[in-house]
């Protein structure tokens, strides 16, 4: 079997997933503006958008990462991507934020699905030795729209809220577009060895993957600043007098990119846990840092130091997790991860609303870094609950534990 991993499948599933978060990180952003300016909501108000959304993304993900495992993930993306064009469609149509908070739930379910099945096809993309590095090197498209999607909706929100809608919609558009032109995930190079691996084992009869879920705690904790971070880092950034207003968020991004480019081969040798043990310190630092900055400077520091150890503990704990559930179960396996990453997004989103509101900026950040402090914790008690009895795969390397 070959190790390459820049396969034409590859580049375009790298392509989707550019796509895919452009258009939401055009989004994401710029709604508290259009709640909080434009329709006359709270600051409350306008983090439970995100809130809401992660919380239906969350809720959903474990049924619709099976679900994907069963239907194909192939067509899932080609279906969620029409569907999502419909959402953001209407928002350009809505008048009253209260709608506007109803619609994303709906939103929200599809986009769990979405994101269970670019995961899970990535993965039977990969070759079992570089996986790690695979999936690092696939984020990167998801950064660089993070660094450069807020400064694009910011500019095109400018023109108007229609505007933005009609972009991103056709952005979706796009999306289905781009999986349309993938290979069918029920053939693939990698896949079908590790599914013929895995044929004589029996399709657990359970929905969720309950020890992945428990596992992804840990990342629950992290997330939960990342989403205070991505409704409430261009707010502050005002509050701060700090232009451009998503300075914290491109800091971020290239951190992250910075991160995998560097470091990106030596995820598997060095070993999976070890390097997100080594991970899960860093985003507690960049959220005290932020919890006291005082201009653009230090929200730069804070980004570059948030986004160091959040960009790299996603693809190794990915990798970590692959390498111990069966091929038939990696979307469960995703859409467990996705439920506790999305719950921890949507609770951060929505309590740091409330809490800034009452508190101010500062207070919130620091409990954000307090929260994410116990992640490594998390872990640790976590990674018991994987019993030797799990399904054991032949490619996976030893260094990985």
């Amino acid at each position: 079997m070959s190790d390459r991993l820049f396969t034409p499948r590859f580049l375009i599933m790298c392509a989707y997933s550019f796509t895919v978060f452009v258009s939401l990180f055009q989004l994401l952003p710029t709604a508290p503006f259009h709640v909080i300016h434009d329709l006359g909501g709270s600051t409350t108000a306008a983090g439970l958008f995100l809130g809401f959304l992660t919380y239906a993304s969350a809720a959903a993900a474990p049924i619709t990462g099976a679900i994907g495992d069963r239907v194909g993930q192939r067509r899932v993306l080609l279906i969620v991507s029409v569907i999502l064009s419909a959402f953001t469609a209407s928002y350009a149509f809505i008048t009253d934020y209260r709608v506007l908070l109803g619609v994303v739930i709906g939103h929200g379910l599809f986009w769990s699905a979405l994101l269970s099945a670019s995961g899970a096809y990535m993965t039977s993309t990969l070759p079992p030795a570089r996986r790690a590095e695979g999936i690092g090197y696939w984020g990167l498209s998801s950064v660089l729209a993070v660094g450069t999607a807020p400064a694009i909706g910011f500019w095109v929100y400018e023109h108007g809220w229609t505007a933005l809608c009609i972009e991103i919609t056709i952005l979706n558009l796009l999306m289905a577009v781009i999986a349309w032109r993938l290979p069918d995930d029920h053939v693939g190079a990698h896949g079908r060895e590790e599914h013929a691996e895995h044929a004589a084992t029996p399709h657990p009869r359970r929905i969720v993957e309950w020890r992945v879920l428990a596992l992804s705690g840990s990342l629950a904790l992290v997330s939960f600043g990342y989403g205070s971070l991505t409704s409430f880092s261009a707010l502050y950034a005002d509050a701060l007098g700090v232009s451009p207003r998503g300075i914290f968020l491109t800091a971020m991004a290239v951190s992250l990119l910075s991160g995998r480019l560097l470091f990106g081969r030596a995820l598997d040798r060095i070993g999976h846990r070890v390097v997100l043990q080594r991970c899960l310190l860093l985003p507690p630092i960049g959220l005290v840092i932020l919890a006291f900055a005082s201009g653009r400077w230090s929200m730069i520091a804070a980004g570059l130091m948030f986004g160091a150890g959040f960009g790299l503990m996603h693809p190794a704990f990915t990798a970590y997790v692959m390498a111990r559930v069966p091929f038939a179960r990696r979307g469960a396996a995703f859409g467990a991860m996705l439920a506790a990453f999305d719950t921890g997004i949507g609770t951060g989103s929505s309590v740091m609303g409330w809490i800034i509101s009452r508190t101010g900026f500062r207070v919130s950040f620091g409990l954000a870094a307090v929260l994410a402090a116990c992640a490594m914790p998390a872990f640790v008690w976590g990674t018991g609950l994987f019993s030797t009895d799990l399904p054991q795969k032949r490619d996976r390397p030893a260094s990985t534990d």
